[in-house]
């Protein structure tokens, strides 16, 4: 894991993907989010649909106010004094804008809590980009930022994980319990941006291979001797290879084996924001009661108090230098001052990026 570069801060800002909170907000939001990538109109509108569905808000919002209420109290029940910031990428309260309001309250130098756990173009440099975007409005005066590292395999996560999986588990009727099969899922990126992601001398892959092995470190942990990872919420052209299988393909094909229950865990996401929502709850649980399948979802942990500890410790570990807390042997990063990337060609830019986790 690269080193950081200084160990003050006076802010936290959590920085994330961002949402629609009303219905005329759907289409610029999606248009932000698809800008320079040459996603069709239909496309467009039919996503659109999704969140019409639910009334034009997104959940994404309000979950991460949830969350900065969350690590609000356990910086102050920690000692520390640090007031935390909301800004987002793709919509309102905009980056930008967030940033231009912490250098108006006088913070000189933040640390960022990104709402990604991975590395990879969307799950880490994108993060970079947005922190280097926000500062270049000003000519000076903009805070210094810190991303912190990548999280993925720390071990709070992973308890939050595991007692959600065995909490979905006990969802399924009593009689299909113990053989019911447990799936992973991850927002697909296209396969080149995979392979490009990854510092030498084992680079390429590096974000499916962290999703892989939080998700062996999940199932570890509940006890489970197999099971399956798979992908949901692929865009762009049908031509560009994504990673695959897609959950909803994946379940019919647990279906043709005989498997009658599963539990699905969305390791890839930290909160139910609308793609969890769509893709889980109402597309993957669709197809399984056609199917006649037992379906149970596992909630992600962002509403788990550990995971504002897991905030607060990545705080704490900065700002004192301590070793980080990991669990996995797949290669992890810390990230250095205002933008810079995590380590050389760790996280490379695919000419057409994906929206992101």
């Amino acid at each position: 894991m690269g080193d950081t570069v200084f160990r003050a801060a006076d802010a936290l800002l959590l920085l994330s993907f961002g949402g629609p909170e009303r219905p005329e907000d759907v289409m610029p939001f999606l248009e932000n989010v698809t800008r320079g990538r040459g996603v069709p109109r239909a496309r467009l509108d039919a996503v659109a649909q999704h969140y019409l569905h639910f009334g034009g808000v997104s959940p994404i919002n309000a979950l991460n106010r949830d969350i900065i209420a969350a690590v609000t109290a356990e910086l102050a029940s920690a000692g520390l004094d640090l007031p935390v910031y909301f800004g987002n990428r793709n919509w309102h309260p905009m980056v930008e804008d967030t940033v231009a309001r912490m250098a108006a309250d006088g913070v000189r130098s933040a640390l960022v809590f990104p709402t990604s756990a991975w590395g990879g173009y969307s799950g880490c440099l994108q993060y970079h980009e947005d922190i280097a975007r926000a500062r270049a409005a000003f000519d000076d005066g903009a805070p210094e930022l810190v991303k912190l590292r990548q999280y993925f395999d720390h071990p709070l996560l992973i308890e939050a994980f595991a007692d959600a999986i065995r909490a979905a588990q006990r969802q399924l009727p009593a009689d299909r319990r113990a053989g019911a099969r447990l799936v992973f899922t991850a927002h697909s990126i296209p396969v080149s941006a995979d392979a490009a992601a990854g510092p030498p001398p084992d680079g390429g892959r590096l974000y499916s291979r962290q999703v892989a092995e939080a998700a062996r470190l999940c199932a570890a942990a509940t006890g489970f001797t197999d099971h399956d990872l798979v992908w949901q919420s692929r865009s762009g052209p049908p031509q560009v290879p994504w990673l695959e299988p897609d959950i909803v393909d994946h379940l019919d094909d647990l279906a043709a084996k005989g498997v009658d229950a599963v539990i699905v865990c969305p390791v890839g996401f930290v909160s139910d924001h609308l793609e969890v929502v769509w893709d889980l709850d109402n597309e993957a649980a669709q197809k399984a009661a056609e199917l006649g399948m037992a379906f149970a979802r596992a909630a992600t942990p962002g509403t788990d108090p550990r995971f504002a500890t897991l905030v607060v410790e990545l705080i704490s570990e900065h700002l004192s230098a301590t070793e980080p807390r990991r669990l996995g042997g797949v290669p992890g990063y810390g990230c250095t001052r205002n933008g810079a990337s995590c380590a050389p060609g760790c996280c490379a830019a695919p000419r057409r990026p994906s929206p992101g986790n």
